[in-house]
């Protein structure tokens, strides 16, 4: 049975149909040379030849995979009940078998180009296509699929052929193969602390190229709308702040020599300024600013901000395509105060616009900075001139509370009835571990249009200032971490605090028609954000 699926992949021929109905016929008799050495080498040479998914999804059809694989046969046909994934597990696995060879044909050079230059570097090749192919192995089995799927690894390795340095590499990247894409969904990588842990994780480099190529295939293989430019960007930032760790270039003392090169960086990109502007810019950031930027970001802030000051604008957005990220960054220059980016983000959801990423920052004179990306409804740029226009004159009249967000929030429209029909039970997550100096909160629930504006304003209303926030949404599940602090800079650690603020955003979480959606805090003092 692998030996006719060989020679006609050698030969480049089709199977017979006869065949094919002589293989569904006899895939009982694959579990009797399970095991055997012939039957594992044929097989291992099918998974990694070329044209690898056909000959996968042929003996899966045929019955033969499931026989040959018990633990296979409990993935196929195996719904996965969202509006996320498009595919069955079995077939979503054999998709990811698809991308992978794309990436080593070169195909997705332009879609994935970090993946497609470190595939080539691979020593464990056959490692890789092993833990691609086992990665949801254990999906539906309840429990932790990524830990359960590890030990099926262990076991089935050796079964199938592969040397105990495989087998531990292959249970290694099963057991982690989502957090490249958790850290950078859901963390803020420029916080030292996320990349060091991830580095210490990881340990190798070889193991760090596996795990990046073996996530964008996993995430290509998900549906047709969930990859995207900006989502490419935050894993290659992942790769390489942690390959740069690994290579001995980081470490947490480090961070003030990090600081004082990006100063010296915008300093000389603004070489032609006098020494007193110059000196008044660069002492408005705090660290976080200057590792949060290039020095191009920071030399457009600095003029953004002389031409603020200069006009004394009380408010001043500016809009920038990113086409290469399929974003649109907004970057919003106004006094600081509580429920900012809660106002900021109801404009936003009014407007239209997806926000997938965050960056809040109060400068030393009080003001803040605060940068928003965003996409349109179809994960594209938001880039057409009237409603980025628009778009900015919303910002303003949330800011100055001339516009009644709630009502203009429930204008915006809804969708369709089918989806709306799909739960998502809220979830608030706390964290002290993930950062040494913020709180991380992970919010789950049922995205809706003004979602965000009324988490925020509930997280600004229990007096929580917003460091960062990391938006992403799987289907109709939104998933939102904010790093926070007190009004007194420090974690949020007390005992009741977090129980109050649970409360607060469960209720935010709560579709509007059942009294959820938080109250929209009245400006109060300026308070300074870290």
């Amino acid at each position: 049975m692998l030996r006719i699926l060989k020679a006609a992949r050698d030969r480049k021929l089709e199977i017979h149909p006869l065949a094919i109905r002589a293989l569904i016929r006899n895939a009982h008799h694959a579990t009797s040379i399970r095991g055997t050495e012939e039957a594992n080498s044929l097989f291992l040479d099918l998974l990694t030849g070329r044209d690898a998914a056909t000959w996968l999804r042929l003996m899966n059809e045929t019955g033969f995979l499931s026989r040959f694989i018990p633990d296979w046969a409990r993935i196929v046909g195996l719904m996965q009940f969202d509006t996320y994934h498009v595919y069955t597990v079995d077939e979503h696995t054999i998709e990811a078998i698809g991308v992978l060879q794309q990436v080593e044909r070169g195909d997705l050079t332009e879609a994935a180009p970090v993946a497609t230059e470190l595939v080539g570097q691979l020593q464990s090749r056959r490692a890789l296509y092993v833990a691609t192919l086992l990665h949801d192995i254990a999906k539906g089995r309840g429990g932790d699929h990524s830990e359960l799927g590890a030990r099926i690894a262990t076991e089935l390795g050796p079964k199938i052929g592969l040397t105990p340095e495989e087998t531990e590499t292959v249970s290694w990247l099963v057991l982690h193969h989502l957090l490249v894409s958790q850290t950078a969904f859901k963390r803020d990588i420029e916080d030292p602390k996320t990349i060091l842990d991830i580095a210490d994780l990881v340990q190798s480099p070889e193991r760090l190229r596996l795990l990046l190529v073996l996530t964008v295939c996993d995430m290509r293989a998900v549906g047709p709308k969930v990859w995207n430019g900006w989502k490419a960007t935050l894993l290659r930032e992942v790769y390489w702040r942690v390959a740069e760790v690994l290579a001995g270039g980081l470490s947490v003392p480090e961070r003030d020599v990090r600081v004082a090169r990006a100063r010296d960086a915008a300093a000389a990109m603004l070489a032609g300024w006098s020494n007193m502007d110059r000196d008044k810019f660069l002492s408005l950031g705090y660290p976080g600013y200057w590792l949060s930027f290039d020095a191009e970001t920071h030399a457009r802030h600095a003029a953004l901000i002389r031409e603020a000051e200069a006009t004394k604008a009380p408010l001043t957005v500016r809009t920038r395509v990113l086409e290469s990220r399929a974003v649109t960054e907004i970057t919003v220059y106004a006094a600081d105060h509580p429920g900012l980016f809660s106002r900021i983000a109801g404009a936003l959801a009014v407007a239209g616009a997806s926000i997938v990423d965050a960056r809040i920052h109060t400068l030393t004179n009080g003001m803040a900075l605060d940068t928003f990306w965003v996409q349109d409804a179809m994960g594209g740029a938001f880039d057409a001139p009237h409603r980025l226009a628009r778009l900015a004159v919303l910002i303003e009249q949330s800011l100055s509370g001339r516009l009644r967000l709630r009502d203009e929030i429930r204008k915006v429209r809804r969708e369709p009835a089918r989806l709306r029909a799909v739960t998502v039970p809220p979830r608030v997550v706390f964290d002290n571990h993930a950062s040494n100096t913020h709180t991380v909160i992970e919010v789950n629930g049922r995205d809706r249009p003004g979602l965000l504006h009324d988490v925020t304003a509930a997280i600004s209303d229990q007096g929580l200032q917003i460091a960062s926030a990391h938006i992403t949404t799987y289907g109709v599940r939104a998933v939102d971490v904010f790093y926070v602090k007190d009004v007194f800079g420090l974690k949020v650690e007390n005992d009741r605090k977090p129980g109050a603020l649970r409360v607060a955003m469960e209720a935010a979480l709560a579709p509007p028609g059942d009294g959820g959606g938080a109250i929209l805090p009245a400006p109060r003092a300026a308070a300074e954000r870290a």
